[in-house]
């Protein structure tokens, strides 16, 4: 059985239905319900991974665990536990552990936005348990923030409108967790393939704000005009969503990223045997929620 946290959100629900499509036995969990967003047959599961001892009951008889956390436990240190979470997984049977950490905790190591996720992937490490580590660039779906602008006066408004990164989808980001998910028993050839690893997940191409409100034209069979934000301005939009911390860290890597964060990865191409989905793909699958 694998075990899905977060299981309800934007690379959970998908990885979700992956798993399930392949017949595998999944237990879905969120802190919400699950009702009508999850495949018939996947058992739910009520959690907040603030307190461990509530996803013990899901973890019982698990092989594996994808780990998701959300933003407000892993900005809230008194609530963010890893060891804790863990050692449920360990105490149920849990031998494989997928966790989802972000690729700035690589290119960043000293950003006060990512000390949570840094704790995890350290306490992963040290579990004991067969472990493997996704880091994700910035998603595609990230531009569903500007789906009302769109929709209404087909505009896009950004800061540094030509600064490229090579967002990836999070339906490749899901496809690869399923993969690794998927490895045989503790132990065997295929879960060792994994084991002790790091994986950096990326589109195949960087795009910026600019290109992607283009794309978005081409998705509509419109144009959709962009507009360039100031620092100061997109980061008034960003605090009315985000902390400080997370806000200023976010435009430092949109404004000026390391060669490492406009690298493309090979990592998406090189487990699922095909190219990752670059951003005008994403677009046209996702054009009726711009429209």
């Amino acid at each position: 059985m694998i075990v899905v946290t977060g299981a309800t959100g934007t690379i959970g629900r998908p990885l979700v239905g992956a798993l399930a499509a392949l017949g595998e036995r999944v237990t879905a969990v969120s802190r919400r319900p699950g009702d009508g967003m999850l495949p018939e047959g996947v058992r739910h599961h009520r959690a907040d991974l603030a307190e461990a001892g509530s996803l013990a009951p899901a973890l019982d008889g698990a092989d594996a665990l994808f780990l998701l956390l959300s933003g407000e436990l892993l900005l809230d240190g008194a609530g963010a536990a890893p060891d804790a979470l863990l050692d449920a997984a360990a105490a149920g049977g849990v031998r494989r552990v997928v966790l989802l950490s972000s690729q700035a905790t690589g290119t960043r190591p000293r950003a006060a936005s990512h000390a949570g996720l840094r704790a995890f992937e350290e306490a992963v490490r040290r579990s004991g348990l067969d472990w493997t580590i996704l880091r994700p660039s910035g998603f595609h779906s990230n531009a569903f923030a500007w789906a009302e602008p769109v929709r209404a006066h087909r505009t896009v408004a950004a800061p540094f409108g030509d600064v490229a990164l090579p967002t990836v989808d999070p339906q490749d980001l899901a496809e690869v967790a399923a993969a690794v998910l998927r490895g045989g028993a503790a132990g065997s050839p295929e879960a060792s393939a994994h084991a002790g690893r790091t994986y950096v997940l990326t589109g195949p191409a960087p795009v910026s704000p600019r290109e992607q409100a283009a794309a978005l034209g081409d998705a509509l069979g419109e144009p959709v005009a962009f507009t360039e934000l100031s620092r100061e301005a997109a980061r008034g939009h960003l605090l009315a969503v985000m902390p400080e911390g997370v806000a200023d860290g976010t435009l430092d890597i949109l404004g000026e990223p390391t060669a490492a964060e406009r690298r493309v990865s090979p990592d998406v191409e090189r487990l699922l045997g095909c190219p990752a989905t670059p951003f005008a793909a994403w677009a046209r699958r996702n054009a009726a929620a711009f429209r």
